[in-house]
């Protein structure tokens, strides 16, 4: 029984060990989560300087959990740190396409290549939702460059043709910005067959003729 005591000890020790960086990692996440989602506001409000802020602070943090649970890979794989480092992932390529920036890769971001696709994926949202704020003001052109980059999503996602658990799901991901770039697709036509039709009838009544003109002539 002596024996198993000593086990029963060392379960403990390790234990708490092991419930001490899960409950710091858990902390970690979210405040991940929170730094990417500032992020993604200022950018969407064009204050590229606080945005710049937030993703720096956000790669602190992802750096921070690759060296804390360098020895406990199962917390580091799980769901929350994973989702956590998909909303970086997310937030950084919005930052950059919205930007017209050099597209961040993997290794960049120091995160998994599925989690970087997921949070490829789920940045086509992002592009939407910009997208539609542009059109509010007419600004159409840097709608149509935001939509080519959905497209271009769209298209590399279409290739990785792999069992969704190697990665993570990524074929629900895929059908979904289908859908956002097709929404976002028709709502730019209608935009611009909208631009076209207030041009057209602003040039027909700059050409017709001034009140009482035609008269005195």
């Amino acid at each position: 029984m002596e024996k198993l005591e000593k086990i029963i000890e060392e379960v403990h020790l390790v234990f708490d060990i092991r419930t001490k960086t899960r409950d710091q990692a858990l902390k970690q996440a979210r405040l991940l989560t929170r730094y990417c989602a500032n992020a993604i506001r200022a950018t969407h409000r064009n204050d590229s300087k606080l945005a710049t802020e937030y993703l720096i602070k956000a790669q602190e943090l992802v750096q921070i959990l690759h060296t804390d649970l360098a020895e406990f890979h199962d917390i580091y794989y799980a769901g929350y740190t994973q989702d956590a480092l998909k909303e970086f992932a997310e937030a950084s390529i919005t930052f950059a396409l919205i930007y017209n920036q050099g597209l961040p890769t993997p290794a960049d971001l120091n995160i998994e290549h599925s989690t970087y696709l997921r949070g490829l994926a789920e940045s086509a949202g992002e592009l939407r939702r910009k997208c539609l704020d542009i059109l509010r003001h007419g600004h159409s052109q840097e709608a149509e460059m935001l939509l080519n980059h959905m497209d271009d999503i769209y298209a590399v996602l279409l290739t990785i043709d792999y069992p969704d658990a190697i990665t993570g799901g990524l074929r629900r991901l895929t059908d979904i910005v289908r859908g956002v770039t097709e929404r976002t697709r028709g709502d730019l036509t209608l935009s611009l067959r909208q631009e076209r039709l207030e041009k057209r009838l602003e040039d027909l009544q700059n050409n017709l003729p001034i009140a009482g003109q035609e008269n005195k002539e």
